[in-house]
């Protein structure tokens, strides 16, 4: 299995880590890491389309009352 280095928030500094073997049958895509000191998960998605400035939609703050 590859080792990777990320940030593991539990731990609370770089750890290493690697995919647990997937059951979800994404084989080395798999979005799921592990850290191999403590075995706090981290789920690493990628974006599948890019985001586009002000798409996302924003709650209507002018008519709160002050």
């Amino acid at each position: 299995m590859a080792v990777t280095i990320r940030h593991c928030s539990t731990c609370g500094d770089e750890r290493p880590f690697e995919r647990p073997p997937c059951a979800d049958g994404h084989g080395d895509l798999c979005p799921e890491l592990s850290c191999v000191d403590c075995g706090a998960a981290l789920l690493i998605a990628a974006l599948l389309e890019p985001l586009q400035p002000g798409s996302a939609e924003q709650p209507d703050v002018s008519s709160r009352a002050a």
